[in-house]
């Protein structure tokens, strides 16, 4: 009897206990079930007093389609509920002209019932006068970095389980190599040092891909940081430390495509959400961009072409995103200015300029600009023809009628110019008749000041390989870009004579890892341990360059009086108020006695000068020796 009371308070117990168990289980399905209801929202959170009273939300969940938004909030109106043919997906768009800062609920309802979901939602005061916030200009100089290559300050990040590429590989190029925002975090005192005033990272959002995801292009998630780069706390904090060095942040931006990896590739919002969408749905080929970028601007181009062009997929793993859907392009917009906010950031580069919808990028410009009267906004136009990187600015006078919004574009014709210039021979239309020429475009331009110039960067060969690792060369190129009309740039390592000459044009070998920024590293470039002799010198070159024109109101706003080049010397002026900076570039490899009469419109005659480099000092009077090859710069400030 005993026995059979046991056997049944077990049998009961172990009853019991099975009931738990799948009591347990059913809740915590149940509350699987409620948590993935509203799986997403984007923007994750919003500012009151935008400009825009207007906000598009993004809201991700099953079948959340089927419900009806319901904000309670009698200061927060909801103006219109769009769906798609994908049922996950409610785009609910928000008037915020009378919102407090503080949290509000989106409650849902079915059938006229309300249902138990509900999602908070943040919206923030703004920083003071962010608004108002100043872009770079002229004044500034920007130091660009591929994260992944500069510096490992966290080895903890190196690996993140889950990503499809967990492995650090710094023997290959392609692979990750573990640097990341702490590591440029650690170093801004050497990059303050060295004279820039901002810095402009490679994207550094999550790509999850399976191969080379390092460069930061593919972007899979445009609201999540890659964790083997660090977290939101660590990027804003780069932001924050870098602007009390008077370092400030410029975003590297991708409106034109996503990665093959992005969570909406697996869950489409729209049927037209990505161009040529129907062939990768099917499974069929990839359709991929002609990338014959002229057709923006060419009166004669057909509709076949333009749509090669921008309809067509920057890569097979880069999916084209249709700007044309209006409910996609809200998207894009707001996602830049939420990071503006975010990061209290002096600028975006946008990629790919010329590959999206062009109207939307005038638009999306547009619309920043109105949120930011002040701010800057770079696009890559890769050209060599001015007319083309002119047709991008805004204020152009375009025959079609077309305006950007766009305040900068980048310098590639000048900067392939100039290459050309210092290692040519000299001719009648060769050598430094190059730069001069190429200086000459500038009235083909609106604002040439709001124009960045460069080197070099990260998808083109070292500045220092392709002047075949002539030093001179090198500090001629530097030295006379960094002193014109321009935003200038400059990509790591430039200082230090960074090349890829084993494999010219090597992209991974191009953006090879910054000496000292891993520890064990035999050389330290932060520290000038290891560094060559030409290394130093360098550096120290671009250090007397850069904290010189951080200041030099001449450089950054002045008039420029040029020469045309003569007996392989070539001089330029800059000039403001009672500072005069004067460039000379001289290919003679031995001592030339330089006329100095000819440039008298510059009024130097009698006046003390000083070597910006060198800081000797010397009368600018009838004749000059010029020791040999190289560049020679001068000022009047004491």
């Amino acid at each position: 009897m005993v026995q059979t009371t046991r056997l049944k308070q077990t049998v009961q117990s172990q009853f019991d206990y099975m009931k738990k168990g799948i009591f347990l289980l059913v809740a915590l399905f149940c509350i699987q079930i409620q948590a993935q209801e509203v799986e997403r929202v984007e923007p994750p959170n919003w500012w009151v007093e935008m400009e825009n009273h207007k906000l598009e939300l993004l809201i991700y969940g099953d079948a959340i389609a089927d419900y009806t938004p319901v904000i309670s909030d009698k200061n927060i109106q909801i103006d219109v509920v769009k769906r798609t043919e994908n049922s996950n997906y409610l785009f609910v768009t928000v008037s915020l002209e009378n919102a407090k800062a503080g949290t509000f609920e989106i409650q849902f309802s079915k059938n006229g019932k309300k249902a138990k979901k509900s999602y908070t939602y943040t919206l923030n005061e703004r920083k003071k006068d962010s608004k108002y916030r100043e872009g770079f200009s002229s004044k500034d100089a920007i130091y660009l970095i591929t994260p992944d290559r500069f510096a490992n300050g966290d080895p903890s990040n190196d690996v993140v389980k889950g990503l499809h590429e967990e492995k650090i590989d710094r023997s290959h190029d392609y692979a990750r190599h573990g640097g990341d925002l702490a590591g440029i975090t650690n170093h801004l005192n050497y990059i303050s040092d060295l004279g820039f005033t901002a810095i402009w990272p490679c994207p550094v959002l999550i790509n999850d891909m399976p191969q080379s995801s390092y460069h930061g292009y593919a972007m899979t998630d445009f609201y999540k940081v890659d964790p083997r780069f660090g977290t939101m706390e660590e990027y804003i904090n780069l932001s924050k430390k870098g602007r009390e060095l008077g370092v400030s942040l410029i975003m590297d931006q991708v409106a034109n495509h996503i990665g093959i990896e992005h969570w909406w590739m697996k869950d489409l919002p729209a049927s037209d959400w990505v161009n040529y969408q129907e062939n990768f749905e099917k499974g069929g080929h990839n359709i991929g961009s002609t990338h014959r970028r002229t057709v923006n601007q060419d009166s004669y181009a057909s509709e076949f072409d333009k749509k090669g062009m921008s309809h067509g997929w920057f890569s097979g793993a880069m999916p084209d995103l249709n700007q044309k859907n209006e409910l996609l392009a809200t998207y894009l917009i707001q996602n830049s200015i939420w990071w503006v906010e975010t990061l209290d950031l002096s600028g975006i580069r946008q990629d790919t300029y010329p590959y999206p919808d062009k109207a939307f990028m005038s638009r999306w410009a547009g619309a920043i600009m109105t949120e930011y009267p002040n701010f800057n906004i770079v696009g890559e136009e890769w050209s060599s023809n001015p007319l083309l990187i002119g047709y991008w600015q805004s204020a152009s006078e375009n025959r079609d009628g077309y305006q950007s919004n766009l305040k900068s574009t980048m310098d590639f014709a000048m900067q392939e110019q100039v290459v050309r210039g210092v290692n040519e021979e000299e001719g009648w239309e060769d050598g430094l008749f190059r730069l001069y020429s190429a200086l000459a475009n500038d009235f083909a331009y609106s604002d040439p000041f709001s124009i960045v110039v460069f080197p070099d960067n990260h998808d083109m060969s070292r500045i220092h390989t392709q002047v075949n690792l002539d030093v001179p060369k090198t500090k001629m190129a530097i030295g006379y870009l960094m002193a014109l009309p321009r935003i200038a740039q400059f990509y790591y390592g430039t200082e230090i004579l960074m090349h890829d000459q084993a494999k010219p044009g090597d992209h991974g070998l191009i953006r090879s890892d910054f000496p000292g920024g891993w520890e064990g590293d035999g050389v330290n470039a932060f520290t000038g341990e290891g560094l060559t002799t030409d290394q130093l010198d360098m550096q120290g070159f671009t250090k007397a360059v850069l904290n010189y024109r951080k200041h030099s109101e001449a450089i950054h706003s002045g008039k420029t009086l040029h020469f045309v080049p003569q007996n392989g010397v070539y001089v330029l002026f800059r000039m403001k108020g009672d500072e005069t900076v004067a460039v000379i570039l001289n290919k003679n490899e031995e001592a030339f006695e330089l006329d100095l009469t000819r440039f008298e419109q510059a009024e130097l005659q009698g006046k003390q000068v000083k070597n910006i480099v060198t800081s000797e000092t010397l009368t600018w009077g009838n004749s000059m020796t010029l020791s040999g090859r190289g560049i020679y710069m001068f000022t009047t400030k004491k």
